[in-house]
């Protein structure tokens, strides 16, 4: 994909942006799940592990999710994408040698290949929630990549938020990492969006105008008493509670560690430019909410094979146009971070080898069995990204 011209603003600090990528558990030699959360977060805090992936204790951590068949690595706040690209793997590679010592992978796959029942962790949140939602909670196994980037504050967050929601339909669609359900393709490029929008607040949001009302939005919501905390609060992208960070939530975890990493700069850039717009008076875009739905669920639906909207113009277009789209509005910001070339190559690959969906449907026709197509799926998971730089910058969120 062509490279927009460089029209990079005068150098202004950097944003921290750090990431969150959900992985499975999987045994290798069947492509299952397998619950064992427990004893991989053990095996990662043994000496012997941590010598296999010795730089991984200053830039990343692991943690438990929902299910036990599936883990959270979580990377410290960068403001280098080669230094993010850095945590990213050594995450990955952490993961991957603490499960190895159980005779399992780490995966990163945003649905599985095969079906089967999936285990609870235990946990007296994930127990009141299961009790509440019943089969959702029960069928829910789906892998995530959750993207902070830093803000000065709410204000600042929220005014991000009204004007990043055009664009969010683009980076599920860049991302796009789970055509498997139940053993069997399901016809999406991204199902894992398609079960995320089952909970109640998920998915697409209004524009608040302001934190009075962002704030005020959720608690009418906990006022209910449908959700079991805010935790629950799961729109498209959202404040978060613990950071001060806009936490954009809409992608699925991608195959490979460099595609994570070219997700985490473009949504710093839109994050980066819509600051800007605030800052200079314009207004958020007035995409009815009903509109973005569908924009999002096109997106889920094809990924990039098939058509998406164009946010500038409202209107379904090519996937390339919605890129160049994309790439256009962002340019600025990834010119004066550096990352121009890093995100359009990025693209480009996406375009040229497909998303992580085709990658998995091209292993499943070529290879005939879920569980050949999950070993590919770990090959392209530990995947090098390439020389990084050696410098850590970790910076508070």
């Amino acid at each position: 994909m062509r490279i927009p011209p460089d029209h990079s603003r005068e150098r202004e600090a950097l944003r921290t942006v750090g990431v969150e990528e959900e992985l499975l558990l999987v045994d290798p030699r069947t492509g299952r799940p397998a619950p064992a959360v427990e004893l991989v977060l053990a095996a990662a805090a043994s000496a012997d592990v941590a010598a296999l992936v010795p730089e991984a204790a200053r830039v990343t951590h692991l943690e438990r999710e929902s299910k036990r068949e599936q883990m959270e690595v979580i990377s410290i706040p960068h403001t280098s994408l080669a230094d993010l690209a850095q945590s990213v793997t050594a995450g990955r590679a952490l993961a991957d040698a603490a499960a190895q010592q159980l005779g399992l992978r780490a995966v990163a796959m945003a649905t599985s290949a095969t079906a089967g029942t999936t285990q609870l962790t235990v946990s007296g949140r994930y127990s009141e929630m299961e009790e509440r939602f019943q089969g959702m909670m029960r069928e829910q196994l789906t892998c995530g990549l959750h993207v902070h980037v830093g803000v000065c504050d709410d204000a600042e967050g929220v005014a991000v938020l009204d004007r990043i929601r055009p664009w969010l339909p683009l980076v599920l669609a860049l991302s796009a990492n789970s055509p498997m359900w139940n053993g069997a393709d399901s016809g999406y490029a991204s199902q894992r969006y398609q079960v995320w929008s089952r909970w109640p607040t998920a998915g697409a949001y209004d524009t608040f105008g302001s934190s009075a009302n962002y704030h005020r939005a959720v608690d009418e919501l906990l006022a209910t008493d449908v959700l079991v905390d805010d935790g629950m609060i799961y729109f498209d992208a959202r404040l978060s509670a613990r950071y001060p960070t806009v936490e954009v939530r809409v992608a699925d975890v991608c195959l490979e560690a460099a595609h994570s990493v070219a997700i985490a700069g473009i949504i710093r850039a839109l994050v980066t430019i819509a600051s800007h717009e605030w800052r200079a008076g314009f207004s958020p875009d007035p995409l009815p909410t009903s509109v973005l739905r569908l924009a999002m669920w096109s997106a889920s639906r094809h990924g990039v094979s098939g058509p998406l909207l164009n946010p500038i113009l409202g209107q379904p277009c090519d996937p390339d146009v919605a890129m160049e789209a994309l790439l256009a509005h962002i340019a600025p910001a990834l010119a004066a971070a550096g990352d121009l070339e890093r995100v359009s190559e990025m693209i480009d690959d996406v375009f040229t080898n497909g998303t992580g969906a085709e990658r998995q449907r091209r292993a499943l026709r070529t290879r005939r069995s879920a569980r050949a197509l999950v070993e590919e799926a770990i090959e392209q998971t530990h995947r090098p990204i390439g020389p990084t730089t050696s410098v850590l910058d970790p910076l508070p969120i």
